[in-house]
């Protein structure tokens, strides 16, 4: 293995698929998108350094990392001048000019780091590989699912409002038998995309070793026509179930003819006998798919002797990877950064992780009953999933002194404001009240309280009584009455002259007007 980053989640994604799904090294090639050679030196280097399918529990990434990048590692291959292909493709054309020639001026203008004439040879054969418009593909036994979307939709009328909702018709067929899954979806979003795959596998009662979709935002994040980067959740659910996705090269239909004809046939075959009729859900909807979906895959074929119901049962069922005990249970993942108070905000809810990660960014796994925090692909935090406003926080992640000021409460707040005096309780009580949640005034409180120890609880109780007349409930409000020497003044009488001066008038209604 070369001394050079190693992505971790694709080696063990090479050793997934070589040893648990049967993979031969070329189809991991083309399902990881990596070179054959790297494939190869992934293997041998898992073989030589005794790394075996699955990975012992207690064996950390880091300790992977080391076993497979020993110090004495060896140096890494000598890197080749590249031959213009391009340009030697055209010359070839031309009339007298061989490839030994063209060999000749290569290595001649790359004399340290030139191919070999056959290395050469080989290279040139593989580049011209590729400029093959088409080529027929050869499907076998339980090794493709090709999925996408049907461009018609269906409308869901709202018996009760009247509006409608189109509905998605998702497609997927297996591509030795050409067995067909179709149903109905709200949308094309990620929770819908991915539990469409999910019944599509209890559908075809086994799962495929290649999963070949077209580049939906919601399965891609990122369409390349050599490297596309899948969605972290698409992902999780293809890891699930042991397989593995190809996608389509963009705006390449012909590189998943398969489901573009299946496709087609379900929009001839079951969304047209559909148009007539009206339909006010989903599963309505859907029951319909699956009685003229049932007919076409028992209907009898052409040209070929069957159906696409026998043929998946003779040819593709008994090829097909085995369904795992469980479904997948969807999961969202994002990245979010760990804020001071050593909390993460998921949803508007915030969940405590170790204080040691404060400012660091980690990946949260949503699912319904959970949420999980990794650094570093290590599971740091795991909390029960909460959807209101608030904080969960677990007392080991805070720091030493944290975990005493925890130990706060609206009670003992109160109790310790009794001890200075009633003048001191009613202003803590009015700054617990004050606040949406009352550990946003435990601060406050605080501030206020440990003023007796510099002022005297008298003068904090005459403090309070002051602030409390004049309507200042701030803690900093009393702090200045102490530092002007406010407390001692006589107390404001600001309500009592204003309502004794308030003239007598039958236009000045009072409160109990309003009442």
């Amino acid at each position: 293995m070369p001394k050079e980053p190693i992505s971790m989640r694709k080696f063990k994604d090479v050793l997934r698929l070589k040893y648990e799904a049967g993979l031969s090294q070329r189809q991991i090639a083309s399902a990881l998108n990596l070179s054959l050679g790297v494939v190869n030196k992934y293997l041998n280097a898992a073989q030589a350094a005794g790394i075996t399918w699955p990975p012992p529990e207690d064996l950390s990434e880091s300790q992977m990392r080391r076993k497979l990048l020993p110090p004495d590692i060896a140096p890494s291959e000598p890197v080749y001048a590249q031959p213009d292909f391009a340009a030697i493709h055209q010359e070839l054309k031309r009339k007298g000019l061989t490839r030994q020639l063209l060999w000749e001026e290569y290595a001649a203008a790359n004399p340290d780091n030139h191919y070999q004439y056959t290395q050469f040879c080989f290279h040139y054969q593989q580049w011209c590989g590729r400029l093959r418009l088409s080529m027929r593909q050869i499907h076998r036994a339980g090794e493709k699912m090709f999925v996408d979307y049907a461009g018609p939709t269906v409308p869901i009328i709202n018996s009760a409002t009247g509006e409608f909702d189109e509905a998605q018709i998702f497609v997927a067929v297996l591509g030795a038998s050409n067995y067909t899954f179709a149903e109905a979806t709200y949308s094309q979003q990620l929770h819908d995309w991915i539990g469409s795959h999910v019944r599509a596998f209890e559908f075809f009662r086994g799962v495929p070793k290649l999963v070949v979709p077209d580049n939906p935002k919601s399965g891609v994040t990122h369409a390349d026509r050599y490297e596309p980067v899948l969605n972290r959740s698409y992902q999780e659910m293809l890891d699930h179930y042991s397989t593995a996705a190809l996608p389509a090269r963009p705006r390449k239909p012909k590189d998943k003819p398969k489901v573009e004809v299946a496709v087609q046939i379900v929009e001839r075959w079951i969304l047209a006998r559909l148009r007539h009729q009206t339909f006010f859900s989903l599963a309505e909807l859907n029951h319909a798919i699956r009685k003229l979906l049932d007919d076409l895959n028992l209907r009898p074929f052409k040209k070929l002797p069957g159906t696409r119901r026998s043929q998946y049962e003779a040819i593709d069922l008994p090829a097909l990877l085995p369904l795992p005990a469980q479904a997948y249970e969807f999961a969202v993942w994002k990245q979010v950064r760990v804020h001071l108070d050593y909390h993460i905000e998921a949803d508007g809810h915030y969940y405590s992780v170790p204080h040691s990660l404060v400012t660091r960014q980690l990946d949260v796994r949503l699912t319904g009953m959970t949420i999980e925090c990794f650094h570093q692909n290590q599971r740091v935090a795991s909390h029960a999933r909460c959807y209101r406003h608030g904080h969960t926080t677990i007392a080991e992640h805070m720091p030493s002194h944290h975990r005493a000021q925890s130990e706060w409460n609206p009670g003992r707040f109160l109790n310790w404001a009794i001890e200075i005096g009633p003048h001191t309780r009613d202003f803590v009580r009015q700054l617990l009240e004050a606040r949406k949640h009352p550990e946003m005034a435990y601060r406050s409180c605080l501030g206020l309280l440990s003023l007796a120890k510099r002022y005297t609880p008298a003068r904090l109780e005459a403090a309070c009584q002051h602030a409390l007349a004049l309507g200042a409930l701030r803690q900093s409000s009393v702090r200045s009455i102490l530092e002007k020497g406010l407390d001692s003044q006589p107390l404001p009488e600001i309500e009592q002259e204003a309502a004794a001066t308030l003239p007598v008038h039958e236009n000045v209604r009072g409160a109990a007007y309003y009442q």
